[in-house]
């Protein structure tokens, strides 16, 4: 199953791809935008779900924790998502781990996984991705 949704999420260019019960959801936008309104809007469609994706920070790894994710492939991972993930005994596939993911700039560290980098848990982080959402949904 994994190795569907992997060449899915390549070959239909998304940035997460997640398969669960009722069959497979593909999202494009960057960051944790899409698995943040999956887990305040729809939060069964992560439940025992698969996911791959692109770029896995230490946020979306506590969004999929906190929505009950299977497994997780990763096409980068950070460190503190990795060890977030492997905490929870989630099984996790990836092609590269990095320290952190870069921000868009690839100037330094993304600011969300900054936020959360000092936090260990899943539910204590998420109202750091909460505000930081609000943030950037104001600006737009």
């Amino acid at each position: 199953m994994m190795q569907h949704l992997i060449t899915l999420l390549h070959e239909g260019n998304y940035s997460c791809v997640l398969q669960n019960e009722t069959g497979i959801l593909s999202f494009t936008r960057r960051g944790v935008a899409d698995l943040y309104d999956l887990y305040e809007n729809a939060p069964a469609s992560l439940k025992d779900s698969a996911v791959a994706d692109k770029v896995v920070g230490k946020a979306a790894a506590a969004l999929m924790i906190l929505g009950g994710v299977k497994s997780v492939y990763a096409d980068v991972i950070s460190s503190p998502a990795l060890h977030l993930l492997q905490h929870a005994e989630l099984p996790v596939e990836y092609m590269k781990e990095v320290p952190f993911i870069e921000n868009r700039d690839k100037t330094g560290c993304c600011p969300l996984e900054s936020t959360c980098l000092d936090i260990e848990s899943p539910t204590e982080i998420y109202p750091a991705i909460r505000q930081f959402i609000a943030q950037m949904r104001a600006k737009i």
